[in-house]
């Protein structure tokens, strides 16, 4: 593996932490504000999913390969999402100790959420090289900018201190190289199975936009903003991959 691809496959999960830094700017954020960063977030994803993931997968394999990849990455997620312990709405939990436990049940929904984003990184390099999987890494670490803003913001907003909330939106992205490196010697050995890789990352992104992020967006009733915000991310990711790819 080149140094510059290494470089590319770690760099991603560590925007989340850079993310996180943002409360030290803006302070403690708005419901509106979060909303919004979650619709952008989506709408990157989504895009990426598309344009980075399916439609290559398309251009290299058969509509039955990307097809059944999709169905694959979207049914891991699924179970993950039954037999891993998170949460839809962000601290809604009653308890004693609830700020550590909304702390643990959001780790958990983040590290479902970053898993299928790091092997989508891996998947791309060894699909495309540096012209498929740069954009793509590129993508990938935008949209953990505001994510990881939006993994912190609600820990300030629960009484955590300003550091650890960095410290644990850094955290969330731990994930994310090593699902990279999976992904990348995955596929980087089956050159066979890259359009199913390919769209198997795909599939798995876009389960976690819908059944996560999307539904978390419209929580308090900033419909609108969070539809706005998606189209953005969407239209940002679009232009990012025509530029760069």
């Amino acid at each position: 593996m080149r140094d510059w691809t290494l470089f590319w496959l770690v760099a991603p999960g560590l925007a989340t932490g850079l993310g996180g830094l943002g409360l030290l700017v803006v302070g403690r954020p708005s419901e509106r504000l979060l909303d919004t960063l979650l619709g952008v977030t989506g709408g990157i994803m989504m895009a990426a999913a598309m344009f980075s993931l399916l439609v290559p997968g398309l251009e290299q394999g058969t509509v039955a390969e990307v097809v059944l990849g999709v169905l694959a990455g979207a049914a891991l997620l699924v179970v993950l999402d039954a037999y891993m312990p998170h949460v839809h709405a962000r601290f809604r939990e009653r308890s004693h100790s609830r700020e550590q436990r909304r702390a643990a049940l959001l780790l958990s929904a983040l590290t479902i959420h970053n898993l299928p984003e790091g092997l989508a990184v891996g998947v791309a390099f060894a699909a495309g090289g540096a012209e498929l999987g740069i954009p793509l890494a590129v993508a990938i670490g935008l949209q953990n900018l505001p994510e990881g803003f939006a993994a912190a913001a609600p820990l300030v907003a629960a009484r955590a201190s300003t550091w650890s909330a960095i410290g644990f939106a850094a955290a969330t992205g731990l994930v994310e190289p090593p699902a990279a490196a999976l992904g990348y010697a995955v596929a980087d050995s089956a050159t066979t199975l890259l359009p199913f890789a390919l769209a198997f990352a795909g599939g798995a992104m876009i389960y976690v936009v819908i059944d996560e992020m999307l539904p978390e967006s419209r929580e308090h009733g900033n419909e609108r903003e969070a539809t706005g915000g998606f189209v953005l991310g969407f239209v940002v990711m679009m232009l990012l991959d025509n530029a760069l790819g």
